[in-house]
């Protein structure tokens, strides 16, 4: 592993555990190993580092869903798989996802990032959703719905069970499984047998 990559696994390490303003670029050296000004030299400065370290577990997570969804044979599995291989991601990713979380758009984690450029990279896991809906109107797998709207659901109860299994009390073992079932009942053109 390169010093940079060792640098991006202690920072999203740590900005899980301790978020964004409880992080130092101090500690991100300490537990990387390396001097301070290797971070600084890598990344610039801890905003630019808390950019890199989600920007980078998004494309890791892509890639991820991208290869299982060659499986599809259809629009409706194409988004049970992208549903699915987003959930396990978070699950195989435990102690760094956090990151995600924190660095997302919808978070309050901190107000002063221009989540202007964090929503952008968000936005591809949103146009990845939009393109199987639009393959499953297609092959008649998906019920015809505003691709937008339903995208921005999926998403919507994706993110929202993630957050209740990894920042609440109420995380019942089944709710991803039944989170992606419910976003399946919601699309199929025909009833489940």
């Amino acid at each position: 592993m390169s010093k940079r990559d060792e640098i991006l696994a202690a920072a999203q390490a740590l900005f899980a555990e301790y978020g964004y303003a409880g992080t130092t670029m101090r500690m991100i050296a300490e537990r990387a190993g390396v001097a301070f000004g290797l971070v600084s030299h890598y990344f610039g400065n801890k905003e630019k580092l808390f950019l890199v370290a989600g920007h980078e577990m998004i494309d890791a997570m892509l890639a991820v869903i991208r290869k299982d969804m060659q499986k599809a044979q259809n629009g409706l599995q194409a988004v049970d798989i992208f549903v699915a291989s987003y959930l396990s991601f978070t699950l195989a990713n435990r102690a760094t996802f956090p990151t995600l979380i924190r660095c997302s758009p919808f978070s309050d984690d901190n107000p002063h990032l221009d989540r202007q450029k964090i929503a952008v990279k968000f936005e591809e896991l949103i146009r990845e959703i939009e393109a199987n809906l639009r393959r499953g109107m297609d092959d008649g797998t998906i019920a015809i719905v505003p691709v937008r709207d339903c995208a921005l659901m999926i998403y919507a109860a994706m993110v929202g069970a993630v957050r209740t299994v990894f920042l609440s009390p109420f995380g019942e073992p089944g709710l991803f499984e039944e989170t992606r079932r419910f976003i399946l009942r919601s699309l199929r053109t025909t009833p489940e047998v």
